[in-house]
């Protein structure tokens, strides 16, 4: 053995207790959220920073193809985080905190959805997006950690993983992920959900 037996032990032990104690609502508000978007053909759009950026894009590919494989009719999932000409020459010519919320500007439409995911709640570019995205009229989720920052009092719904631990919050945000890919997934090749 290594020696990092209790290390191990005791971020399994973390891990399970936050689970444990998740808002099971907050998940089913957000799959109803995410259901009435599939139904109505609206964009989903999410964004994150980081470890929350492949988050989203991971997200993205769950319910773009994982949930709806074998269906004719499919999510629409939009992942900012992935065009990274775009992102860059955004940074660069009119800075980073507006790199999620110039692309809505090409893209959101009232009634769509626009998922931030930020570890603390405070990421400046997530918080601007969201802004943006309700003055447009889309629906606002947050998904976050710590005290939830700002960014749970900003959005219409929150899950909120109530721990200051970036990578515990960061590991329960990926099992939404995959919790909304199975409980969102379409069963029939022809009727949809």
């Amino acid at each position: 053995m290594s020696g990092f037996v209790a290390a191990i032990t005791n971020y399994l032990q973390n891990l399970q207790r936050v689970l444990a104690e998740l808002d099971v609502g907050e998940i089913d508000t957000i799959s109803g959220i995410f259901k009435k978007a599939y139904d109505e053909e609206r964009t989903i759009f999410v964004i994150g920073n980081g470890g929350s950026a492949s988050t989203a894009s991971h997200l993205a590919c769950d319910l773009n193809k994982g949930a709806c494989l074998h269906a004719q009719k499919k999510f629409h999932v939009m992942p900012l985080t992935d065009n990274l000409p775009t992102i860059l020459a955004i940074a660069n010519d009119i800075g980073y905190d507006a790199i999620f919320v110039e692309q809505l500007k090409n893209f959101a439409r009232p009634d769509d959805v626009v998922v931030g995911i930020s570890g603390s709640g405070n990421s400046a570019n997530v918080l601007k997006a969201i802004e943006y995205a309700r003055q447009q009229g889309c629906t606002t989720i947050g998904v976050c950690g710590y005290d939830g920052g700002k960014l749970k009092q900003l959005v219409d719904c929150c899950f909120h993983v109530k721990v200051p631990d970036m990578q515990i919050v960061e590991d329960v945000h990926m099992i939404l992920a995959h919790i909304l890919m199975r409980v969102l997934a379409v069963e029939s090749t022809t009727a949809g959900c």
